[in-house]
């Protein structure tokens, strides 16, 4: 999805929800889509992959700001203290973690795309389990030549 498309908000009437219901469900489902009433405040249409977007954003919003709160130590290791994967990753790399996590809640925040921090902070935490895993950048030892096996 193109940033014009996830920062696009249509409006329609109630009625067209009546009416158009399938046209308006698949505006929906591509971006917010604000329905207005006669009798009432306008009502906010939207997938729930969006919803959840905005809502997983919103606790890493409140995770941020608990860190941001606290003095004692390093922001990595505050952070390091709210999200204990980053205990996997070396103390070069959970330094690098916090500022790259500050940098792309803050660029999320700016942009209204919520994608930018979820998928950074997901990136990250992915990489320290795959270290705790043992999956490290070691240098694979390819052979060279083919070696023939017996059939089972």
């Amino acid at each position: 999805m193109t940033l014009i498309n996830e920062l696009r908000t249509t409006t329609r009437r109630s009625s067209d929800l009546s009416k158009h219901s399938a046209d308006v469900f698949a505006e929906a489902e591509d971006h917010t889509v604000q329905i207005t009433r006669r009798d009432g405040e306008p009502l906010v249409l939207m997938s729930q992959r969006e919803a959840d977007a905005r809502d997983a954003l919103l606790q890493f919003a409140a995770d941020l700001i608990t860190v941001t709160l606290d003095d004692e130590g390093t922001l990595a290791s505050r952070m390091a203290d709210r999200f204990p994967w980053m205990l996997a990753l070396s103390p070069e790399d959970q330094a690098k973690c916090a500022q790259d996590l500050v940098n792309a809640a803050r660029a999320s925040f700016a942009t209204k795309q919520p994608h930018l921090a979820i998928a950074e902070l997901t990136a990250w935490r992915e990489t320290a389990t795959a270290i705790a895993a043992g999956l490290t950048g070691q240098l694979v030892e390819w052979l060279d030549d083919a070696e023939l096996v017996e059939r089972p």
